[in-house]
């Protein structure tokens, strides 16, 4: 709680089930999902493909509690998956597998989605985390939407994990954000002037026929309709779990001060949403290795000087909050490199051998996972 706000956190992973031997992508959901369901209940369920699986935490008091759950969660697929010849990889998009050769989940709202979007559906071989932070009052949740939609760059950059589509090293380090783009409905959002400014585009939309309900709407941040949440969608999934808990901590730190900001009459100032799409086609392309754009200075700034910039602004938040060890794990991230950072080393090293790049994000993916 902060200042009457709850500031409560929820984290859904969509993971890869990789075939240990060919370490190729299994369309092997439905054989995980009893053990994973026996363990894990409803925080289990499958996804688009079928050789994609995800989960989502408890509603969690704190960051503490956010990594305890994203060790279990992970700790347990990996097991199940383990002991059936395959194993569990978290990264934004597989290395060599193609979507092409995906089986679909057959399930009607699946089968609907790929009847509605073609090939954009049948393309969506991707892998992200969404952070929910719990607010609770609706106008102040999209206030903190308009404010927040700045920093969704800086969460994408510290989460790049999706260098390789198709067996191609892509140039990008989020090529995920690329594919996902491709639907409507997608990326930064614009602002708006109130909740209800909000709900009448919503109204609009629902109205016309263009969606049948407000989850297909899947911009880079949401108000959440049935969580109540605000949900940052805007990252790959992170390898690593003190990458995932690390964003997730700067989530809940940048809530409570942007709450702040709009509970003290002031806010972050909202820019145009074409100016924020410039710093996410850097993020998109360069990760933590380059540059965002200051747009109140006028200049580009390295990424690593933003950070701790960001860093600055968040600090005492995020120590009223508990979370400062886990924030400033944003260093390390920019010091040694994201996932996708390792990937492309990896690929280096070994000549171009992305089936040990697969090996290292099994891996990696394993660490800190905790049964």
């Amino acid at each position: 709680m902060f200042k009457g706000v709850p500031l409560t956190l929820g984290v859904e992973e969509e993971y890869q089930i990789v075939d240990a031997e060919t370490r190729a992508l299994d369309s092997y959901v439905s054989k995980i999902l009893p053990d994973g369901r026996v363990r894990l209940q409803d925080q289990v369920k499958e996804e688009f493909m079928m050789s994609q699986i995800e989960v989502g935490s408890h509603v969690c008091a704190n960051i503490q509690e956010v990594r305890q759950e994203l060790c279990r969660l992970r700790g347990a697929l990996i097991e199940i998956a383990e002991s059936q010849g395959k194993r569990i990889v978290a990264a934004g998009t597989h290395p060599f597998s193609r979507w092409m050769d995906q089986t679909i989940t057959p399930r009607l709202r699946y089968k609907a989605l790929e009847e509605n979007m073609q090939d954009i559906a049948r393309r969506l071989l991707i892998f992200g985390m969404h952070v929910h932070v719990g607010i609770g009052d609706l106008e102040l949740t999209m206030d903190i939407f308009n404010q927040a939609r700045y920093f969704l760059p800086h969460l994408l950059a510290l989460s790049c994990s999706s260098p390789f589509w198709d067996g191609r090293r892509t140039g990008l380090m989020s090529y995920r954000s690329v594919v996902f783009e491709t639907l409507p409905r997608t990326g930064i959002p614009d602002s708006f002037t109130s909740y209800a400014d909000y709900d009448l585009f919503m109204s609009t939309l629902e109205r016309v026929g263009v969606i049948d309900d407000r989850t297909k709407v899947w911009w880079d941040v949401r108000p959440h309709p049935k969580y109540k949440t605000l949900e940052f969608r805007v990252c790959d999934v992170c390898t690593r779990i003190e990458d995932a808990v690390c964003i997730t901590a700067i989530v809940q730190a940048l809530t409570a001060f942007l709450v702040d900001l709009r509970l003290g009459n002031r806010s972050w100032r909202i820019y145009h949403r074409d100016l924020i799409r410039e710093n996410k086609w850097r993020a998109v392309r360069h990760g933590v290795r380059g540059e965002l754009i200051d747009f109140g200075a006028g200049k580009s700034v390295p990424f690593d000087e933003l950070v701790e910039e960001l860093l600055a602004l968040l600090r005492p938040y995020a120590e009223q909050l508990g979370s400062w060890e886990a924030v400033k794990h944003a260093r390390k991230i920019v010091k040694e490199g994201t996932s996708a950072d390792c990937q492309l080393r990896i690929y280096d090293e070994t000549g171009g051998d992305l089936k040990a790049v697969v090996d290292w994000l099994a891996d990696a993916t394993r660490a800190g996972a905790c049964a």
